[in-house]
């Protein structure tokens, strides 16, 4: 199926000659440089905010697996968040929907940061933040494809990727420093803060209709008969729009799959102690595979021409899990940290294609309730990968576990391309 990606598409509901910029730099977009701005305030505060309820629920109750389910909370619940409350992007308009979920977390927020809040309070409180986070990611993503075109749209979602990662090492390193000046309670206040800036960056720097207008089924040729209806018809009708359109399912599908390349970061401890090695070993394999998914990110969108981007989906795939199933036969830490870079690469450039390409498949009117389910099989992916990766290390080794998990991403990631007959169809008017 080939879509235009800057204008005069049925995905877009645009009038043709209407569409975003397709080159130069994101930064030239106002709109983007404000969600991206608010983006970054976010990223670094939840660090903030997760280093400083790991210490407050430790320090109040000496239990450290209290701790780690504080620490996984502040993740879990966003698998829901975008599927039941993704819609949200489509009945309201995407700039409100952003605007108001932060200052409400603002508030929760804050209210986390009373001393002596009871525990089920706090953990209640966490939920809820972390469920409102859901659709304020989904109607940020929603709304981007409005704002950059064609080529652009891959380079806008790659320094999305990686300043969020940069974001959250400047927010963890922050953290800490924070909560030993301010105390747990106020770095939560500074999280805080960081919601409500984030929500004036928003509000006042975005100005760009498709923010500020209610998306609009009936004026979208591509999304004509997929109201949202009920709360639940809402939820039927985003699983829908992903799983019955062969494109949208292939391309979610691999962006599921890349999830569990996560697990090389959940291994980093054990994998080092099983090779001997310390905390710096550590250190830098947890390293690796944000270090990789950097260089990988910008050189995919910014050195590789747009034309061939669309047919390395499948071969990136494939190249995020050959490391993984080399690493059993790594001899020592500097070829596991460079194995780990490369998947992490691979990774991440699938990613951003698959992404784009998500995007510009989906009619702007019913693209919340689309990404709330792309976002939330991710997030699921990711658990599941971790979870049964950690399980699997416990009963063999570190190193074995990624291995099997690698050999699984070369099968399915090949499966993919059987899915669809071979290459993807490539993406008109991607160019830039």
């Amino acid at each position: 199926m080939a879509v235009t990606g800057s204008g005069g598409s049925a995905a877009s509901g645009r009038p043709h000659g209407a569409g975003p910029p397709t080159t130069g730099s994101p930064f030239r977009v106002r709109d983007f440089r404000a969600l991206w701005s608010a983006e970054m305030l976010s990223a670094a505060g939840d660090q903030v905010a997760r280093v400083a309820l790991t210490v407050l629920v430790l320090e109040r109750t000496g239990s450290v697996a209290w701790s780690a389910t504080f620490y996984a909370l502040t993740f879990l619940p966003a698998l829901a968040g975008g599927l039941l409350l993704g819609q949200l992007a489509d009945r309201f308009p995407r700039r409100l929907v952003m605007v108001a979920t932060d200052l409400v977390r603002a508030g929760l927020v804050g209210v986390m940061a009373l001393p002596g809040l009871p525990l089920p309070v706090l953990c209640a409180l966490l939920v809820v933040v972390v469920l409102l986070g859901g659709p304020h990611n989904v109607a940020r993503s929603a709304v981007l494809p409005d704002l950059l075109g064609g080529g652009l749209l891959a380079r806008g979602i790659a320094l999305r990727q990686v300043s969020v990662q940069v974001a959250q090492v400047v927010g963890f390193g922050g953290g800490g420093l924070l909560v030993a000046l301010l105390a747990p309670s106020g770095a939560l206040l500074v999280d805080a803060a960081t919601f409500g800036l984030s929500a004036a960056v928003v509000g006042f720097g975005m100005r760009s209709r498709w923010a500020v207008r209610r998306a609009d089924v009936a004026g979208d040729p591509g999304a004509r008969g997929a109201e949202p209806g009920t709360w639940l018809q809402g939820t039927r009708s985003g699983l829908s729009l992903v799983f019955r359109h062969p494109r949208r399912r292939y391309l979610v599908l691999i962006a599921w799959l890349l999830g569990i390349y996560v697990l090389p970061e959940a291994l980093a401890a054990a994998y080092a102690m099983a090779i001997g090695a310390g905390p710096v070993a550590t250190g830098l394999l947890m390293a690796a595979d944000p270090a990789g998914s950097a260089v990988g990110a910008l050189l995919f969108a910014f050195v590789l021409p747009a034309r061939f981007r669309e047919r390395w989906i499948v071969p990136l795939a494939v190249g995020a899990a050959i490391p993984l199933a080399l690493t059993p036969l790594a001899p020592g830490l500097w070829p596991a940290v460079g194995l780990w870079a490369v998947s992490g690469a691979c990774a991440t450039a699938c990613l951003v294609q698959a992404q784009a390409g998500f995007a510009r498949e989906t009619p702007t009117a019913v693209r919340g309730r689309a990404t709330g389910v792309a976002a939330s099989g991710l997030v699921g992916s990711q658990g599941v990968a971790v979870l049964l990766g950690g399980l699997l290390a416990q009963w063999t080794e570190p190193a074995t576990a990624l291995g099997v998990v690698g050999v699984v991403g070369v099968v399915l990631a090949l499966g993919a391309r059987r899915m669809v007959g071979g290459s993807p169809p490539v993406v008109a008017g991607a160019a830039g």
